[in-house]
């Protein structure tokens, strides 16, 4: 959340609302809606370490508003990470962990376990089959996301049918 807020706010300065909205409107539907008071948790710490800088704006009739803008710090922040890669490989998938364990602790069987995952990331690709032919149909970044959401969940399939393929 901190880097998103962050680089949206290398746009120009913004409050929290109106960087919450910003996420809503560009992810869309597809992305999990941010909570407003950790978007404020997330900003305070933000400032406190630098990277932003906050301002009180008196408003008629209405409470004070924060407008937050990036320091010199926050920009080279907000730089630096659009040009590393993306996350590395998930060897550390939930998943994978109970399957690895299942046989040591005689909890779980193995078979069950991938079963039981593969309905989930059936559903799940229910969801993002309703959620394409939706309100952002037409939206090409949401589109992307869950195109790209729907892909991964694809390969997390092919991998359970290997897992499973290798364990009876």
């Amino acid at each position: 959340m901190r880097l998103p807020l962050m680089a949206l706010l290398a746009k120009g300065p913004a409050h929290g609302y109106e960087l919450k909205t910003a996420l809503e409107k560009l992810f869309g539907a597809a992305y999990p809606q941010p909570n407003i008071g950790q978007i404020y948790v997330t900003l305070a710490r933000l400032e406190k370490s630098g990277l932003i800088r906050g301002e009180d704006v008196t408003q008629s009739g209405r409470p004070n508003k924060r407008i937050y803008e990036l320091t010199d710090a926050g920009r080279e922040a907000v730089a630096a990470w659009f040009d590393e890669p993306s996350s590395e490989p998930r060897v550390r998938d939930e998943f994978f962990m109970k399957l690895a364990l299942a046989p040591a602790t005689g909890m779980a069987d193995q078979v069950s376990l991938i079963n039981k995952q593969r309905r989930h990331y059936l559903n799940l690709m229910r969801a993002m089959s309703r959620l394409a032919a939706g309100e952002d149909r037409d939206d090409t970044i949401a589109q992307l996301l869950i195109e790209g959401a729907t892909l991964h969940l694809q390969a997390d399939l092919d991998w359970l049918e290997r897992c499973q393929e290798e364990l009876e």
